[in-house]
């Protein structure tokens, strides 16, 4: 891949971070304060509007460098399972995944900015089939008295502990991680 003067991670995301990191890449980061309210319920396009958001945030105030938004929830039955409330949200979200498949969903969005100006976008979304074994309750209140359910999607971290309750996954493991690495790798070579 060519010479990138920078690449601006829209997001706060340590995961997300990280993961650029793995693949050689190290972001600027910059989390968008965009609103995230949006009245969309195909889960493909909702990551891909709130991608596209957040990249636009960030991209307006930049002067050169390519600007990388994402978004990622968790669909089972066309509900949207989002970031849990609190820890009765996160029960409630890994009752219904346990013993189900459902689809994790990253959207992104791509700006290259040259003289303050976007010069090419590009947004798309990558799904991911995630089998979750049958859990006691008592697994899934030990599983959220780690705290590590709070701050993500459907109230699971596939790279952490609940690792263990994964049987199968059907897709781009990363994407389920936070970030679609081989499509936004081939997208940056395009750029």
């Amino acid at each position: 891949m060519k010479d990138i003067s920078k690449i601006i991670l829209a997001s706060g995301s340590p995961r997300r971070r990280e993961l650029l990191l793995q693949i050689g890449i190290t972001p600027v980061v910059e989390p968008s304060g965009a609103d995230e309210n949006i009245d969309e319920k195909r889960p493909d396009k909702l990551v891909e509007l709130l991608s596209e958001r957040k990249c636009l945030d960030i991209a307006k105030k930049t002067d050169d460098g390519i600007v990388l938004g994402a978004d990622t929830v968790v669909s089972l039955d066309g509900e949207i399972l989002g970031k849990p409330r609190d820890e009765a949200d996160a029960f409630k979200m890994i009752k219904k995944l346990q013993g189900n498949v459902h689809q994790v969903y990253t959207g992104v969005t791509l700006c290259s900015v040259k003289n303050g100006e976007i010069t090419n976008k590009v947004s798309f979304s990558e799904k991911t089939d995630v089998t979750v074994s049958e859990m006691t309750d008592e697994e899934i209140n030990a599983y959220i008295m780690t705290k590590e359910p709070m701050d993500k999607a459907g109230a699971y971290g596939i790279q952490g502990s609940f690792a263990k309750y994964i049987s199968k996954i059907d897709g781009d493991y990363f994407n389920v991680v936070g970030l679609p690495l081989s499509a936004v790798y081939e997208e940056l070579k395009k750029l």
